[in-house]
């Protein structure tokens, strides 16, 4: 018998499809359920008998701390699946410590992400922050010869880091006819999406070409604060930022300083140093500056998504299989 942690939403929603899965792949599987009160804690004992857990995105964030306080007490946990693809949390190194097997579902929301990212990266190309001013403030004010923006075909996109959300921004730029140029660690396979992809080592040298720099890396010890104030001082005037990934990769403070000189176009930011953005950064009120609140994977099929990827690792986990998005250092 392998023993499950789920939510209890998800038991509700849905458990009968869990167990019928289970029972097609060969496996005796028995649900302990979250309490649904998130002051609520389960047993020792039922902790004790614990042997997979599924972090999906109901538990996210009212019932994370019941959560991760549940599995720190399960002893005999051999196997967590969480619903989000980054792993910069401290509790996920707690568990690769303790010999707990960690799988994401990095990809489930690349697409909603990637197209989030493209929406910022047009509505900058074409203007749309002095329209939408012009609205607030009923004001008519079209754009005149000398304030056309640049066409965006031929233009550099520079995309730091290429998983499975930085590759579909890639895809969708070079369909939109921008070159794109990738920065990973791993070398250019065939199919990658980029006319160019060097090692992180050049991003310094790769700057200076870039018309956008499009952040799309997890957060690691070599990426926490690496786009620092001598870093946007190399990318040409002019040039525009798009972060979807972690606001700890870039020095607010300097990118702010570079908004305000317009030495940068402008910038569209998804994620913030610290969250919520507090209501006197003088981000919210730059004029070449798009705000959503760390909400750019938003879809609703997300969760269908996720699911399906857990049901999957479980059936290779039954027949002792690779699993699925395992990861094994959270520093890397």
């Amino acid at each position: 018998m392998t023993v499950l942690l789920i939510s209890h939403t998800l038991h509700t929603e849905r458990g009968d499809d869990l167990a019928a899965h289970a029972r097609r792949v060969g496996m005796q599987l028995e649900l302990v359920v979250l309490p649904a009160n998130p002051e609520g804690r389960l047993s020792d004992t039922d902790c004790a008998r614990l042997e997979m857990a599924f972090f999906s995105s109901d538990v996210f964030p009212t019932h994370s701390r019941q959560f991760f306080s549940t599995v720190r007490k399960a002893p005999a946990l051999k196997w967590l699946q969480v619903f989000n693809a980054g792993v910069d949390h401290p509790i996920y190194t707690e568990m690769l410590q303790r010999g707990v097997r960690l799988t994401t579902s990095a990809g489930s929301t690349a697409v909603p992400i990637a197209q989030t990212a493209i929406t910022g990266l047009l509505m900058l190309a074409r203007n749309f922050p002095r329209w939408l001013n012009g609205q607030r403030e009923r004001r008519w004010d079209p754009m005149r010869t000398p304030d056309f923006p640049h066409d965006l075909v031929g233009q550099t996109a520079l995309v730091l880091g290429l998983g499975s959300i930085g590759s579909e921004i890639a895809r969708l730029a070079q369909a939109l006819g921008l070159k794109v140029i990738g920065v990973r660690r791993s070398p250019q396979r065939p199919d990658d999406p980029v006319d160019e992809m060097h090692p992180p080592q050049q991003l310094a040298a790769l700057l200076p070409r870039a018309d956008w720099l499009i952040i799309a890396s997890p957060l690691t010890a070599d990426t926490r604060g690496l786009i620092n104030a001598d870093l946007l001082a190399r990318l040409p005037s002019g040039a525009r930022i798009i972060n979807i990934a972690r606001g700890e990769i870039i020095d607010e403070t300097a990118l702010i300083v570079a908004l305000r000189e317009q030495r940068l176009g402008g910038a569209y930011l998804d994620v913030f140093e610290k969250e919520p953005l507090a209501t006197d950064s003088p981000l919210w009120d730059l004029p070449n500056v798009l705000i959503s609140p760390h909400n750019s994977a938003a879809a609703q099929g997300n969760d269908e998504r996720v699911y399906q990827m857990f049901v999957a690792n479980m059936e290779r986990w039954q027949h002792g299989k690779v699993l699925s998005n395992e990861v094994h250092s959270t520093s890397s």
